[in-house]
């Protein structure tokens, strides 16, 4: 049965440029979304920039410029950026599109109808200058634990605040004193759906990672209703009568522009939504969330419960791709303490394919690891250059081979390939990358090792026949890693297709090379670093 593929990349925010930790924790989406496409399966890949909120109206006010004018300069970074790193998206949006926010309102709609989303009085800090009520991210409290000035949402200390912490705040718009009043808010009925996300963890957490299964546990033990609505000037208006001056919080409208996206995509390719997204097709389904550790019950628990609270018969997502974090020389990469990486200088300074490398094998994706610029350059010229790259240089361009000659396969060689694909499906599917990449270079590495102990350069002089069959077992190898390696390295992959004349739409299972192609246009993959 075909299956019907939908990978959701968690949304960037739209407050400084992309930094290398987050297509850390989302180059997994790549890597799924490549090799599904490479099986044969339908494949819709979404995501796009996260635009509402406070900050980018904090930072428009003081600019004079609009909230927009902001958002716009970041999502022009982050399309450039992504675009530099190959990540396949079928549709890069943006929540201020007018599709998204339309689908959104009349989402709204359906939960407040069935019952979910419920009128509450609460008290939140006011702005008597500013004269409105201020989120958390718009004003500065010291924290009571460590001391420090923090913005309210949150303190690097690891404390959440309390609404007693925000007594006598500093709005970060006006400078002025807020007050703590009474407001009212729009409430989504989060704890209605315990048992069925109690239920849904239970069923698919065989497909998740353990740290999406931690925390999904954690938040369920005492699972809370949550604020639906806030007090913002840049978001998405709430369609309900006596909330119309309020917006709805930027995670619950972010979340569903997975869904606004496929609905999009559907209808511009005449495609049907509910092969992806409903249980009402008979369609094997598999939807993946690829985002990092902090946004887990987000997406663990938000999303499914918005959902169910269409009582449309949706499909759950049913795969937790949760990364752990970068870090930058053994530091947490902090935008504001300005040592984010920015990910298009990376791109535009180094190989892109031997970034992608790196982030997969090396990356975070069980545990933090640390980024530096010599331990990439490490890897890059160990890894990329001296293995894969040189196994390509010493087969493809040996010295006085103008064509590819004929031969017969290595039986050991071809078996291995077999194996890589084999194997490597189970790995990809069982989210294990850092192993799925290992293997492929372990191939490699044989290949290299058979190349050595087979001695060419003694073979082109003593025996033609056991020469030739060398190098074509070698370029056979070559010609499956260019699908093998397709997930992590897509660049290095097209130009060894085009090179050996290899069909240019790669395919996850084993392929061959025919001989006598001209090889005169081979060229170095990669160039060493020097730091």
């Amino acid at each position: 049965m075909d299956r019907y593929i939908t990978v959701c990349v968690a949304w960037p925010y739209a407050n400084n440029n992309l930094h290398l930790g987050h297509v850390a924790g989302v180059i997994s989406s790549d890597i799924l979304a490549r090799y599904h496409r490479m099986q044969g399966d339908h494949v819709l890949m979404v995501g796009g920039t996260d635009s509402h909120g406070t900050k980018p109206s904090i930072r428009a006010k003081k600019e004079g410029v609009t909230p927009k004018d902001i958002v716009d300069r970041y999502h022009k970074n982050f399309k450039e950026s992504f675009d530099k790193f190959n990540f396949s998206y079928d549709l890069y949006s943006i929540t201020y599109d007018q599709y998204h926010k339309d689908k959104v309102k009349e989402f709204t709609k359906k939960f407040y109808n069935n019952g979910y989303l419920y009128e509450n009085s609460v008290i939140r800090p006011y702005c008597p200058t500013c004269g409105k009520f201020v989120a958390d991210t718009e004003i500065e409290i010291t924290c009571p634990v460590c001391g420090r000035r923090t913005k309210a949402d949150s303190c690097d200390c690891g404390h959440v605040p309390s609404e007693k912490d925000l007594e006598g705040a500093t709005c970060l718009v006006c400078g002025g004193t807020t007050q703590q009043k009474e407001n009212k808010v729009l409430v989504f009925k989060l704890s209605a759906f315990k048992k069925e996300l109690e239920a849904h963890l239970k069923n698919n957490e065989g497909k998740w990672r353990q740290n999406s299964i931690n925390e999904t546990q954690k938040y369920l033990k005492d699972l809370q209703d949550r604020d639906f609505s806030r007090d913002l000037d840049w978001g998405i208006e709430i369609p309900i009568a006596g909330f119309e001056d309020k917006k709805i919080w930027v995670w619950w409208e972010a979340l569903l522009g997975y869904v606004t996206d496929t609905m999009r995509l559907c209808e511009e390719r005449n495609l049907n939504f509910d092969d992806y997204w409903k249980n009402t097709t008979n369609t094997q389904k598999r939807i993946y969330l690829c985002h990092a550790k902090d946004n887990i019950p987000f997406h663990s628990l938000f999303l499914p419960a918005m959902l169910m609270a269409t009582k449309e018969d949706y499909f759950l997502p049913d795969v937790m791709v949760s990364s752990e974090y970068l870090t930058m020389n053994d530091a947490k990469i902090s935008k504001s303490a300005g040592n984010a990486m920015s990910a298009i200088d990376y791109a535009n300074e180094y190989s892109t394919d031997s970034l992608r490398y790196y982030l997969i094998a090396y990356g975070p994706e069980k545990r933090d690891t640390n980024f530096t610029l010599e331990l990439f350059a490490s890897v890059h010229n160990a890894d990329v250059v001296n293995k894969f790259g040189n196994l390509i240089n010493r087969v493809l361009k040996f010295k006085g081979l103008e064509t590819l000659p004929a031969g017969k396969v290595d039986e050991g060689l071809k078996k291995q390939v077999a194996d890589a694909y084999k194997n490597g499906a189970t790995l990809i599917e069982s989210l294990e990358f850092k192993k799925y990449a290992d293997i492929v270079m372990e191939l490699v590495a044989n290949t290299n090792k058979f190349y050595d102990e087979q001695k060419p350069w003694a073979l082109a002089k003593e025996n033609i026949e056991a020469f030739n069959d060398v190098i074509y077992t070698c370029a056979y190898v070559i010609a499956n890693l260019s699908n093998l390696l397709e997930p992590i390295m897509p660049d290095a992959c097209a130009k060894l297709r085009k090179y050996l004349k290899l069909d240019a739409k790669p395919c996850f299972k084993p392929i061959d090379v025919q001989s006598g192609i001209d090889l005169s246009s081979v060229a170095p993959l990669f160039d060493r670093i020097k730091l």
